[in-house]
């Protein structure tokens, strides 16, 4: 079985003592942020620093400036990881340890981006933009993230990529300070918050047969009893009470439209990718197979992304309904997290239904209890 943990390149650069900790974890593969959105992480174990800001989504390496030359939308650098490449310092490092390196590639998450290019994020029902989700439906954003994905991904000795957020963003969002809990929205209130009404998506519901003012309109009124403390519909699945609030030919139009785009945007990086990538070259994509859903972990039409993509990387509590819809050979690795204070289970690790590999959630993160517990673990599994 395959196990692979998630790192940043922080975790590894100036620290040589962390391809020898991730060893003893039991992996053989590391997962390691090429290119990545704004945070704040603790590093418990490095010598020389214990919380990184990155102040904004960068890549960790230098970008090519031939390919970005003269384009609007384009990758940042980042200044808080010493060296030109981090990545490559964090990975060849890795690699002396015995331990595979693949990339670890955010794409429709930049609130940089999209503060800067307001044009370009998601717009809700409500006129309002979302700066940290890129619209994926904007050809703009698709040619940004396959010339991104691409460059991001193929890093020199990297075996392979995990694609993060390739697909719809959405309301969801650990914000700084975030103050939008006092409403609480279940999944049918997320995905209604979560439509975009730019022009580009616009389009696409007309197109599919909607009038978008009639569809905003009724977007905003089911919203409304929420906002007065109603309950949603409970009965039936999401799509069945998405249905019931917007009626039948809305609620279709807006998904036949969202999944067109979606797949699109998905089809398109990953052959970016594999246009740029040697034939071994595995490209995963982080999804949740229900289709309408967004996140980083983005809805999937399961059957067809693995037309294209090598397989999925799936939250653990999800991958056996994803591994009913998936042929047989391709990737599922179930993401479970070990970092007790975050709600994670180290003790807990298990291969799931369905699940052919696994990916630890997060191993620069984690702290030396958590690591100890999910290395006894690990051993257990076998």
């Amino acid at each position: 079985m395959r196990s692979s943990a998630f790192l940043y390149p922080w975790d590894v650069v100036g620290d040589p003592g962390a391809p020898r900790r991730l060893a003893a974890l039991g992996v053989r593969q590391a997962t390691l942020a090429a290119a990545y959105h704004s945070t704040r992480a603790l590093t418990p174990r490095h010598p020389g620093t214990r919380i990184v800001t990155a102040r904004h989504s960068a890549v960790y390496y230098r970008p090519g400036p031939a390919r970005w030359r003269g384009r609007a939308l384009r990758p940042y650098e980042q200044d808080w990881v010493p060296g030109d490449d981090p990545f490559e310092a964090a990975r060849s490092a890795l690699a002396a340890a015995g331990i595979d390196v693949h990339s670890w590639v955010v794409l429709a998450h930049n609130s940089r981006l999209g503060g800067e290019h307001p044009r370009i994020t998601v717009r809700n029902a409500y006129g309002e933009r979302y700066p940290w989700a890129l619209c994926v439906a904007q050809p703009e954003v698709v040619e940004y993230a396959a010339l991104l994905a691409a460059e991001a991904a193929v890093r020199p000795g990297a075996g392979g990529v995990e694609l993060e957020s390739c697909g719809w963003y959405g309301l969801a969002h650990l914000h700084a300070h975030d103050k939008i809990a006092g409403v609480p929205l279940g999944p049918v209130g997320q995905y209604l918050m979560s439509l975009c009404f730019c022009p580009a998506c616009e389009r696409g519901y007309a197109a599919a047969g909607a009038d978008p003012a009639e569809l905003r309109a009724a977007v905003r009124a089911v919203l409304e009893p929420l906002w007065r403390g109603g309950a949603e519909p409970s009965v039936g699945s999401e799509r069945e009470r998405i249905a019931a609030l917007l009626g039948d030919g809305l609620a279709g139009a807006a998904l036949a439209h969202r999944t067109a785009a979606a797949y699109a945007f998905q089809r398109t990086v990953v052959e970016a990718v594999r246009a740029a990538a040697g034939p071994r070259f595995r490209i995963l994509l982080h999804a949740d197979p229900v289709a309408h859903r967004s996140g980083p972990n983005c809805g999937v039409e399961v059957a067809r992304v693995l037309e294209f993509a090598d397989g999925l990387v799936v939250p653990a509590p999800l991958a056996s309904g994803a591994a009913a819809l998936m042929p047989a050979g391709t990737v599922l690795a179930a993401n479970l997290g070990i970092i007790a204070g975050a709600g994670g289970d180290p003790a807990g690790l298990h291969l799931p239904e369905g699940a052919t590999e696994l990916r630890l959630y997060h191993a620069g993160l984690a702290s030396d209890e958590d690591l100890r517990t999910a290395a006894a673990a690990l051993r257990a599994l076998g």
